[in-house]
């Protein structure tokens, strides 16, 4: 079965889930842990992007975020590729790192944003990194420690997480420990690593019932949210994102803007192909990677291969723009 198109529009939450390749380890020390975890503040700041809960364990990350003005595949992008990079020079490794795919999914805020902070910031218990939540309370590697104001991320909005559990910082703060300990017992819950109609709903009997007394809820697995709000994202998406499209539109298009701007340019395009940087190839290449990867969704890989140069090459490219 085909991957679905990721959903994504500025204002959107996120439930991000990165594993280590073949879930092996991405990090190794503290010293990848830090180097993970302030790429991820400093990239979420440059993309506009407000992260609420996170956590870094040794072979995946949760992340919970809302989509910025660049939108999240950028700052994904950024994020992951850099990181990866700097953890294989640094242990002198090559190859993929992280799984392809990261896993996200955008979730109703009313219904799922406490839950969700909850369980992001409990792994490292459920997990025994820590022994206990006065242990959870000064864990660096974790959100829930930034929100009890034991270390401090200027990244990380504690503040809108503290909102949702009293107005004087105080209160709120005691409030949102102890609705952390009630969750303690509850274990994992695959009602929030997921999207769907059975998640979303609370169990295969819910779906069950709602069918027998003839009321239909629209699911989708990209989606942790009511039928409601399922209908209205898609709607949006659907008017919205450009580069959502099957693979064999997508490389119409990217077909057809390689020849456009060729032929714009008066260049063949087996020239572009070539590797040569002679003018104007380079810019070229430039704007045709901008323009692939930011509104057509194209992998840097794929639009290596279909530019003629390197990956390393075409994130240097994005890296050197100022729009990315």
């Amino acid at each position: 079965m085909p991957r679905g198109a990721r959903l994504d529009a500025p204002g959107t939450l996120h439930h991000v889930i990165v594993r280590g390749i073949e879930r092996r380890k991405i990090v190794d020390d503290d010293n990848d842990r830090e180097n993970f975890i302030s790429r991820m503040g400093e990239i979420a700041i440059d993309t506009d992007i407000a992260i609420y809960a996170w956590v870094l364990m040794t072979n995946h990350a949760h992340i919970l975020l809302r989509s910025g003005k660049t939108g999240l595949p950028t700052f994904m992008r950024r994020f992951l590729s850099g990181y990866a990079t700097s953890y294989n020079r640094r242990h002198k490794r090559y190859g993929h790192l992280f799984q392809n795919r990261y896993k996200s999914i955008i979730c109703e805020e009313d219904t799922y944003f406490k839950e969700l902070v909850r369980y992001i910031h409990l792994n490292p218990l459920r997990a025994v990194i820590v022994e206990s939540l006065q242990k959870l309370d000064n864990y660096k590697w974790c959100g829930h420690s930034v929100v009890m104001n034991r270390w401090k991320k200027d990244w990380h909005d504690r503040d809108y997480v503290l909102k949702w559990f009293g107005k004087k910082e105080g209160e709120a703060k005691k409030s949102y420990r102890a609705f952390v300990k009630k969750g303690i017992g509850q274990g994992r819950r695959l009602d929030l690593t997921g999207g769907g109609l059975i998640r979303s709903m609370g169990g295969w009997s819910v779906v069950k019932a709602l069918r027998k007394s003839g009321v239909k809820e629209k699911g989708d697995a990209r989606i942790l949210g009511s039928g409601e709000f399922v209908s209205e994202l898609v709607n949006q998406a659907e008017e919205k994102v450009k580069y959502q499209l099957p693979a064999k539109d997508l490389q119409k298009c990217i077909k057809g803007e390689i020849a456009k701007l060729c032929k714009q340019e008066k260049i063949k395009v087996s020239m572009l192909r070539s590797g040569s940087r002679r003018r104007p190839l380079p810019n070229i290449r430039k704007e045709l990677t901008v323009k692939l990867v930011n509104e057509y969704g194209v992998s840097l890989a794929e639009t290596a291969r279909q530019l003629g140069v390197s990956t390393s090459g075409i994130s240097q490219l994005l890296r050197r723009n100022k729009n990315v």
